[in-house]
């Protein structure tokens, strides 16, 4: 048994979801990304705003979450990847949901909020955005301006869950030394298993 969950949250367009993907396949263990998430929920359905995106969005925190659960009752550990939202932005408090989980099943958890120069991963997301990978559903169906950008990565400052979270910068993505935080996660997940 491994009661641990490792949480990768944070701006939009600061590498979550590559962070989460290597993690995932350094640690063996099982990952879920919110973007690649809605993707599969939404394969046969036929997004075309931004309204219904939204939608979509919350279908895929609640089957997200329904997953974490079933890997909770079993004591197992798990990874996931999302901007998750703090209470107050909107209809769901996230973060709550997460740590009531957390609380119920009496989880260990790791969190590493991403964050940056807005300015910086705007011109990121901009250029990511049009990528077919990312798929129509989670496109905003309009121009973002940097201002609206700023306010949006900045909503998910207030986001805290569980026992530990590590900041990381990643304005300039070869400043970030990733081993480093693949190691801190390792050792978490490492620690749980020495001590079963």
């Amino acid at each position: 048994m491994n009661n641990k969950i490792i949480i990768i949250t944070g701006y939009l367009a600061s590498g979550k979801s590559t962070f989460a993907r290597k993690l995932s396949k350094s640690l063996s263990i099982p990952c879920l990304i919110k973007d690649t998430f809605k993707i599969a929920i939404c394969t046969n359905i036929s997004v075309t705003s931004g309204e219904e995106s939204s939608i979509y969005s919350s279908v895929t925190f609640d089957a997200m979450m329904y997953v974490v659960e079933r890997h909770m009752e079993t004591n197992t550990p798990i990874i996931i990847e999302g901007n998750f939202v703090p209470a107050g932005i909107k209809k769901t408090d996230e973060s709550s949901f997460i740590q009531a989980l957390i609380d119920k099943y009496n989880y260990k958890s790791l969190t590493f909020k991403f964050y940056g120069d807005t300015k910086i991963l705007h011109t990121r997301y901009i250029e990511r955005d049009i990528l077919p990978e990312r798929g129509g559903v989670n496109a905003f169906y309009k121009d973002v301006p940097h201002a609206d950008f700023d306010t949006i990565c900045h909503n998910l400052d207030s986001f805290c869950v569980g026992d530990k979270t590590i900041d990381i910068d990643t304005t300039d993505f070869n400043a970030v030394n990733f081993d480093k935080h693949i190691e801190t996660a390792q050792s978490f997940i490492n620690k749980s298993r020495q001590q079963v």
